[in-house]
């Protein structure tokens, strides 16, 4: 089989690599000639453990391919996927410009029979959008060529998004026609060898389903957030209240981490785009406000102990941050904590040092100069007064507290990710703060 993927940010990079990877030959496609360049030379536009060396592996054994020629790429080809970006609006609601464009670009250069398939988050309707831009951009070309338009949503997850798409939980396909299905059964039959299932639906059905799994995830996440800042009012302790209900089969332990908020690139905007689609067919997502509104005010958590702690005067503070990416093992900073975090802390007088295993140089673009960047976790730590731990790499689970407490003026640690026990803190001498757990220290401490 030949596709093409238009479309190389983190599903279109991700999903025709790994196809690659299975032996069909796939040219991804992108208009920024400098990120084809880019890719031509072994280097990435986003960070993904393992995408590295799959991608440099598949290039060499010719199966894939990188080009801004959409034309030439969907010349003979058997599927291809839209997998552009989707940026919200002002009011919440799917920008769908750049999907339809290639649908518009696909109808105008394809000469065969092929699958148009929507890869990127879309709100439902939009496959019929598709189908009338491909009818009208052939139809202006006089050409009557068979296709058909399907959705096949992506469920990765940034930072495992490998093993995500080569071992699926489940592979949803909607589709109009039994020659879709026959097709897109093809094309996923290397993935289905391990018991992996496909479940063919109705397009409006799957463009639903995309929108409901992360919405569904994010309610989960915000009703443990909830739930931690009771906890942490009443004296419950919400490590012990997590254990208690995650053990119970229909919720699960997946999700229910408390923390400070939910980022990234999926679940604030399609949260945003399902609440849009509701109002706009008249009906009213409450729980879905209140979920989005939880993870608004969540973001400030952290801030705000730190200012309780403080006596609400912040000047001078030098604050350490461990963490920059709205979670580990991705530099993705989109909707990511830190940004609202660290925003705060400058607008209340402090100086702001931080680390990021690999986040850094992407936090700039938002951030600029505004703050110090630390060659390392312990270098952000000089002299600091408090340090902050906003995303929960690996590399900070177990730390040399020691160390930690030499390099500190004040050792007090704000943990947002609840990664360290608040009795061993206690012990090795630190003012430990944390999330959903009440803690005894409420005056501030002096240097």
């Amino acid at each position: 089989m030949k596709i093409a993927v238009v479309g190389t940010g983190y599903v279109g990079l991700v999903t025709g690599t790994c196809f690659a990877e299975v032996g069909i030959d796939v040219t991804c496609i992108d208009i920024d000639q400098k990120k084809i360049d880019n890719l031509h030379k072994g280097i990435l536009p986003i960070y993904e453990p393992g995408l590295e060396e799959m991608v440099s592996r598949n290039v060499e054994k010719g199966r894939l391919h990188f080009s801004t020629n959409l034309a030439e790429a969907i010349t003979d080809c058997d599927v291809a996927f839209i997998a552009v970006g989707t940026p919200p609006g002002e009011d919440g609601s799917a920008d769908l410009k750049y999907v339809l464009a290639v649908a518009r670009g696909i109808g105008e250069s394809m000469n065969n029979y092929c699958v148009i398939v929507t890869k990127s988050t879309v709100p439902v309707g939009t496959a019929a959008k598709v189908r009338t831009e491909l009818e009208s951009a052939l139809a202006a070309r006089g050409a009557n060529i068979e296709f058909d338009v399907a959705s096949n949503p992506e469920f990765l997850k940034e930072g495992a998004a490998i093993d995500d798409f080569l071992k699926p939980d489940r592979i949803v396909v909607g589709i109009s026609s039994a020659r879709a299905e026959e097709v897109m059964s093809r094309l996923y039959k290397p993935f289905l060898l391990n018991g992996h299932p496909i479940i063919f639906m109705d397009i409006p059905s799957a463009e639903m389903t995309k929108y409901a799994a992360n919405s569904m995830l994010a309610t989960k996440i915000s009703f443990m957030n909830d739930v931690a800042n009771l906890c942490e009012i009443m004296g419950a302790d919400v490590n012990m209240v997590r254990r208690g209900i995650g053990s119970d089969a229909r919720i699960g332990t997946k999700f229910i981490y408390p923390g400070i908020g939910y980022g990234g690139s999926c679940f604030p905007k399609d949260v945003k785009a399902l609440i849009k689609t509701a109002q706009e067919n008249g009906y009213d997502m409450q729980v879905l406000r209140a979920v989005e509104g939880v993870n608004e005010n969540q973001k400030s958590v952290l801030f705000n102990k730190v200012n309780a702690h403080f006596g609400g005067d912040l000047r001078g503070l030098k604050i350490a941050v461990w963490g920059l990416s709205f979670k580990p093992k991705t530099d993705d900073m989109r909707e990511a904590p830190s940004l609202v975090i660290i925003e705060k802390l400058l607008a209340a007088g402090c100086t702001v040092t931080a680390y990021d295993p690999v986040a850094m140089p992407e936090a700039q673009h938002s951030l600029g100069d505004s703050i110090t960047y630390a060659k390392d976790e312990f270098d952000a730590l000089l002299d600091a007064d408090a340090l902050l731990v906003v995303t929960e790499w690996p590399e900070f689970r177990v730390p040399n507290f020691k160390v930690m407490s030499r390099l500190m003026k004040q050792q007090v640690i704000f943990d947002g990710r609840n990664i360290y026990e608040p009795a061993e803190m206690k012990e090795m001498g630190f003012v430990y703060h944390c999330i959903g757990i009440k803690t005894d220290h409420k005056e501030p401490v002096q240097a």
